[in-house]
């Protein structure tokens, strides 16, 4: 039978963080949290839409905790201001979501100068998380699910030499190397868990095609060109809904029978139930995370590093 969002267990008590929650596949996952019991931080950039988002949640559970903390995932000092209000509120942190993310965007830089993509889908994330380090380790059990794409498979290695794509920029490559590195981020997080012995895991997922305002926004943006009017009209006809998009994220984030350095998919790629699918592209993935590690730390200046139990 089919794992869906009503398999999800009892969380009263807990504490989740979406970022990007106040739409998409982040709005329903953390809709769906909050209706299974969680104190759920909506993390996100526009206080607006955040707001009305909340609404839509509170509309549908009356009873739902909720909490609106504004996340700007392409501003360091943002991150850490964001980072800085949900450790003032919560000692632990037993879910965190990485679903926000922007795609083929023309060529611009965050207020850090990073290549946008690689900054906000990446390099956001990984702050945010070194941040909550101490609170995620804190919980019994926390789990940390990132969100990559299909794309990943047609990314380029990372250059350390030259991270933000100075050279040779395009919008889908960009996007691509994001998504890998988004891949490659939760599966070395996951050993560095395991490594230190600690409770907590690191789970990725990917929503296949799922008809969001991401298709669309890159399609305005002007940097997706034919390949994203493809995409957005694919989408439109054939895409899953979010509620069905969003299934396997909250399948890593809840299910209790998942385990840390899993992926979970759709179980034809692009559409069907969620389900644990195999990480390909094994050879010299130890290099690319360990690659992914020293950029890292290196251009944002936060080291992610796990104490021992």
């Amino acid at each position: 039978m089919a794992w869906t969002e009503k398999d999800i267990p009892d969380l009263s008590g807990r504490t989740a963080v979406v970022t990007g929650a106040n739409g998409g596949l982040g709005f329903q996952t953390a809709l769906a949290l909050a209706g299974a019991g969680a104190h759920v931080v909506v993390a996100a950039r526009d206080g607006a839409k955040t707001t009305a988002a909340v609404a839509r949640i509170a509309q549908r559970y009356p009873a739902a905790s909720l909490e609106i903390v504004p996340l700007d995932l392409g501003d360091l000092s943002g991150v850490s201001a964001a980072a800085g209000a949900v450790l003032a509120r919560h000692e632990r942190v037993d879910l965190l979501v990485s679903n926000a993310g922007v795609m083929a965007m023309p060529q611009r830089a965050t207020a850090d100068g990073f290549e946008m993509q690689f900054g906000v889908n990446h390099l956001g994330h990984w702050a945010l998380t070194a941040h909550l380090l101490p609170a995620l380790l804190a919980a019994p059990a926390a789990r940390v699910v990132t969100v990559t794409s299909t794309a990943r498979h047609r990314a380029r290695r990372l250059d350390p030499d030259d991270p933000h794509m100075a050279a040779g920029y395009g919008a889908w490559a960009s996007y691509a190397r994001a998504k890998m590195a988004n891949l490659h981020f939760g599966l070395g997080l996951q050993q560095r868990f395991a490594r230190a012995g600690v409770a907590a895991s690191s789970l990725v997922a990917h929503p296949g095609l799922s008809n969001t305002d991401l298709q669309a926004r890159s399609v305005r943006e002007g940097g997706a060109g034919w390949v994203g009017a493809f995409f957005e009209a694919l989408t439109a006809r054939s895409g899953m809904t979010p509620f069905e998009g969003a299934r396997p994220q909250l399948r890593a984030a809840a299910d209790p029978r998942a385990h840390g350095g899993e992926l979970y998919a759709p179980r034809f790629g692009s559409h069907g139930p969620a389900v644990r699918r195999p990480v390909l592209r094994r050879v010299g993935l130890q290099e690319q995370i360990d690659v992914l590690w020293e950029v890292s730390e290196r251009e944002t200046g936060i080291p992610l590093r796990v104490p021992a139990a």
